[in-house]
């Protein structure tokens, strides 16, 4: 039967329909493939024929004052793979498991995932781990196995800090990515970090670089270089100090800073206990939270007698006394109620010249009851407390003042002696460093400059006066008060025959469960040189020792002259009056990249005392750089750095026949081992001999004799 008309017409409209249909399905299928999913597809496609490698940046250097380095990027490579060339997924995971320290299982999930041109297996290895990987390849290559196909080694950068855990908080460290973490590194990190560059490169489909495909490079732009206030080799003198005083006094923990009072730059800064910058606890996050915090700028204590140095200087400022005025301790002294004792049974009659020097308690309540708490207020505001100093260093705490609303007679009354009162450590050195300087409240500060690779400098740091508590006059008389404490006074353990020197100590009590402990204290000692005109103000804190007595001026005092009088000589600032300087200047010998032990004897024979940081057999930098002049006898500090002989567990005994036990005992001890002393004087004898190979911790008997 042949379709009528109206049939014709319906069989047409329903294949137009379809045809219809489908035309819609494919439209939107190709507009889903072509806009939708465009950005998604290309980019899969990209990562099938491509192969995408990041260029990193140079991380800017952190230097000292002088140019030495403390922070700098060193190369390091990268292991990636290209799995789809990879031929035998689980034999390549076995064979680079160990080299890689990694689980055979991580390796084994990124060489088999085929859908991706290459992976990055590791980063930041060692030139050693990247030389074994390289070797594997070549035996592989000219074995023919084709067990490592796509296993490339490209060069990365890591972190590097010479020396250590030297100025650790302060510097800080940044992740495994190069990202600032802590300290400047943190902070800086904008200006530290660069900028990634990429190489863009097509590969066929097993991941083969093609030879005719096109490259694209768009190149690295490296971070920017920080130059610090800090001097490098004050600063190892203040290390050296903070560990033996840490050693000596049994303390829970050390804080020293070191600043120019007449311009407000940190020459020094160090907080023990600390750790190595190179190798950070990061597996124990508590420990390392607590290692990294800058004490110096985030921890208030209450100051204790050294806070005495701001309440003369405005009882002086203010006329409420002079210093001739007559006091007298009978050893206590009551307010509201509340008995106030003196750290001594009593002086008796004194002039308030001599209170200071006697560093008494009631003669400092006095002046703060006098000067009131709005006029006492209005000055210490004016000094800074209660606000943070501005000091370019992350975290720094403002301190504790209780509020004047709330501040009572004997609250004045105890502030005025260093109790009822916190400061951190660098707000106290800023605002004492005024009372010497003329009476100029500087802002502190540690970054000097960063510039560009080509000597562009972006940002400079500049002297910068925030206030001026006092005048002139007033801070001419507080030197010759400070001399005299240094002279006559508490401070005698700080005085030196070749600089003026003054300062004060301080006791200050801690709580332990929320009560003022009677057997615990910090231990303080507030310096500055040359005191006619200061060029170094140090601040010297002993936190919690235990060897007694326990007062700053036994444990915090004879460190700080250590670092006072060697800050002046290597500053070259000249000895005062008669004084003679009879010392024999030397140039300091190059020992870096020598034997520990022939390093050691090069630095006694040179004229010179070495001190030792670190444990390992190869020194791999020293404080002050060779050619310094030295007067003899100074101290070198020599970083050392494990090796891998050391790190076995069979060590080879050095001489140290010859050696103090002094010398020898840090020889020993940077070997691993142990050493036990059988007389005094000069090592004369050893057991095990020298060249004896033994183990790690072993003990090393020695005789000494005169």
């Amino acid at each position: 039967m042949v379709p009528t008309g109206p049939a014709i017409r319906k069989r047409m409209a329903v294949m137009l329909a379809a045809f219809t249909l489908m035309f819609i399905i494919l439209a939107w299928r190709l507009f889903d493939l072509q806009v939708v999913q465009s950005e998604s597809l290309q980019e899969k496609a990209q990562s099938q024929w491509t192969r995408d490698s990041i260029i990193s940046p140079r991380r800017g250097t952190i230097l000292d004052r002088d140019g030495s380095t403390l922070a700098i990027s060193a190369t390091a490579y990268t292991a990636s793979v290209s799995p789809r060339m990879v031929t035998d997924a689980e034999n390549f995971s076995r064979l680079l498991a160990p080299v890689l320290n990694m689980e055979m299982d991580s390796i084994l999930e990124r060489a088999s995932d085929r859908s991706k041109g290459g992976v990055t297996l590791k980063r930041q290895l060692t030139n050693e781990v990247a030389r074994q990987l390289r070797a594997m390849l070549a035996q592989d290559k000219q074995s023919g196995a084709g067990a490592l196909n796509g296993l490339y080694i490209e060069e990365d950068t890591r972190r590097y800090y010479p020396m250590g855990s030297f100025l650790c908080q302060l510097l800080g460290i940044t992740t495994i990515d190069g990202v600032g973490q802590s300290g400047l590194e943190q902070s800086l990190n904008k200006y530290l970090t660069g900028k990634n560059g990429r190489v863009l490169s097509e590969i066929d489909g097993k991941g083969r670089l093609l030879t005719s495909g096109s490259n694209e490079y768009v190149a690295a732009v490296d971070g920017y270089d920080v130059t610090l206030t800090i001097d490098a080799d004050i600063q190892a003198i203040v290390e050296q100090a903070a560990r033996e005083a840490m050693t000596v006094n049994d303390a829970k923990a050390v804080r020293v800073l070191v600043m120019n009072p007449g311009t407000g730059e940190i020459l020094a800064m160090c907080s023990k206990p600390d750790f190595d910058l190179n190798s950070p606890p990061r597996d124990d996050v508590d420990a390392l939270n607590e290692l990294m915090r800058n004490r110096i700028v985030t921890d208030a204590y209450e100051p204790g007698s050294t806070f005495k140095v701001l309440t003369t200087a405005i009882a002086l400022e203010t006329g409420v006394t002079n210093v001739s005025e007559g006091f007298y301790c009978s050893g206590s002294v009551v307010v509201e109620g509340g008995r106030i004792r003196c750290w001594s049974s009593a002086h008796g009659a004194q002039t308030m010249a001599r209170g200071l020097e006697n560093s008494c308690n009631p003669v400092f309540v006095e002046l703060g009851l006098r000067l009131g708490i709005e006029r006492f207020y209005d000055y210490m505001e004016a000094f800074g407390l209660g606000r943070v100093t501005g000091v370019d260093i992350s975290g720094e705490a403002s301190g504790i003042l209780i509020s004047r609303e709330n501040c009572k007679r004997v609250d004045i009354a105890r502030i005025g002696f260093g109790q009822s009162v916190a400061l951190t450590p660098i707000q106290l050195l800023t605002a004492a460093s005024a009372t010497v300087n003329g009476g100029n409240l500087m802002k502190p500060y540690v970054v000097k400059q960063i510039s560009s690779d080509d000597g562009e400098v972006v940002y400079m740091s500049e002297p910068s006066v925030v206030s001026n508590p006092i005048s002139a006059k007033t801070s001419e008389t507080m030197r010759g008060l400070l001399e005299g404490v240094v002279k006559n006074g508490g401070g005698k353990n700080a005085y030196l025959e070749s600089y003026r020197v003054g300062g004060k100590t301080g006791t200050a009590q801690i709580y332990v469960d929320g009560v003022v402990s009677s057997d615990t204290h910090i231990g303080s000692f507030m310096g500055f040189a040359p005191i006619d005109d200061p060029e170094i103000a140090v601040l010297f804190i002993v936190d919690e020792a235990t060897v007694k007595p326990d007062y700053g001026s036994t444990t915090a005092a004879p460190f700080a002259k250590q670092v006072i009088e060697r800050t002046l000589i290597h500053l070259a600032v000249p000895s005062h009056g008669s004084f003679q300087d009879e010392s024999t200047y030397l140039d300091v010998p190059d020992v870096v990249g020598m034997d520990t032990q022939k390093a050691l004897r090069a630095i006694g024979q040179a004229g010179f005392t070495a001190v030792l940081d670190g444990t390992g057999r190869t020194v791999v930098g020293q404080l002050p750089k060779a050619g310094t002049q030295m007067a003899s006898g100074s101290i070198i500090t020599v970083y050392v750095e494990t090796d891998g002989e050391y790190t076995s567990q069979n060590v080879e005994v050095p001489d140290v026949t010859g050696m103090s036990i002094g010398e020898a005992n840090r020889l020993i001890v940077s070997y691993g081992l142990n050493m036990t002393i059988d007389g005094s004087g000069l090592a004369t004898a050893q057991e095990p001999s020298a060249g004896t190979m033994v183990t790690r911790d072993t003990s090393v008997s020695v005789s000494f004799e005169r």
